[in-house]
């Protein structure tokens, strides 16, 4: 049997359904609510389970699109240089990635301006921005206009 697309805890944890950027069949990107770099993105499965080789394999097939997406829309948006896919399913269980844009010096959207501290190395996670609610609220629309048509999140 093959579970049904849904929300999840994971996805509510990200800031769901706000900070929804782009909404395939069984992938949400979410604005990260963190950012180590500018444009960083949570990518959640939207199925109910804890292990990645539990989706279903539909779900699988469709990650190609969910990627090229992302890659495209940011490329467009920040001029990443390097972009990591991060699954660290500890504290929040079902499958997601962080999407991190990597870029030496710094970018910037209206006032926020952030370097990336771990450049050339792993990401610096522990030196995130907390996004308020105004720069979230700034962030959501223009990464959506980025997207193409048919995965758009609309408010």
């Amino acid at each position: 049997m093959t579970p049904n697309p849904q929300t999840t805890a994971t996805m509510a944890a990200f800031g769901f359904p706000a900070t929804l950027i782009a909404d395939h069949r069984w992938w949400a990107v979410l604005l990260r609510p963190k950012q180590p770099t500018l444009g960083s993105l949570v990518l959640a499965a939207k199925v109910d389970v804890t292990a990645f080789s539990l989706l279903p394999q539909e779900a699988f097939a469709e990650l190609a699109d969910a990627v090229r997406a992302i890659e495209s829309s940011l490329k467009a948006f920040c001029g990443y240089e390097r972009i990591n896919y991060l699954m660290l399913m500890m504290v929040d269980p079902h499958p997601h990635f962080h999407v991190i844009p990597r870029y030496s010096g710094s970018r910037s959207f209206e006032s926020l301006e952030l370097p990336d501290h771990g450049w050339p190395g792993p990401p610096a996670l522990e030196r995130a921005v907390a996004l308020d609610a105004l720069q979230k609220a700034a962030l959501v629309p223009r990464l959506r206009t980025l997207w193409p048509p048919q995965y758009r999140a609309t408010s």
